[in-house]
């Protein structure tokens, strides 16, 4: 089934939606969601031009599979967020499909390397990063959720 990769408006309905369910999905990882936390922020606004992008992998139905956006963290860097893939569709290569689409969006915003985290709960996620050519480096972001920092150049 062909898949196809769009970038979309990070408040649209359907990026609205795959963030909310990636924070659901965390929250039964982590619990509920601390407002008073030190946690890196990914508003609908960090993931909008000019520094940032949302991108989601549609089928040829144009049912949403997955999502993920991208922000601007300095000169040069972005940083990947909220990355997600339906439940339904997961073992099917699609966040790693996803990834690819986030970083080529970096580079289009005139980013040379790119940062992410994922947190202890998250195996598979760290297993795709470093696989992907991710290197784990020093906490970055002071997210209490992550344990793993991982940084690629593009």
């Amino acid at each position: 089934m062909p898949i196809e990769a769009r970038r979309i408006d990070s408040a649209s309905p359907d990026a609205l939606a795959l963030v909310e369910a990636i924070l659901a999905e965390l929250e039964t990882y982590y619990g509920p969601w601390d407002p008073t936390a030190d946690t890196p922020s990914a508003t609908p606004e960090d993931l909008a031009p000019p520094g940032g992008a949302y991108v989601a992998l549609y089928d040829e139905d144009g049912t949403v599979l997955a999502g993920g956006g991208v922000k601007r963290l300095g000169e040069g860097l972005g940083e990947i967020k909220r990355m997600y893939v339906i439940p339904d569709a997961r073992g099917r290569g699609l966040a790693r499909r996803l990834l690819a689409a986030l970083e080529a969006a970096a580079r289009d915003l005139g980013y040379v390397r790119v940062r992410l985290d994922t947190g202890r709960f998250q195996a598979a996620a760290e297993a795709l990063y470093r696989s992907s050519g991710y290197e784990e480096i020093p906490d970055y972001n002071h997210n209490v959720y992550a344990s793993y920092w991982g940084e690629k150049v593009l």
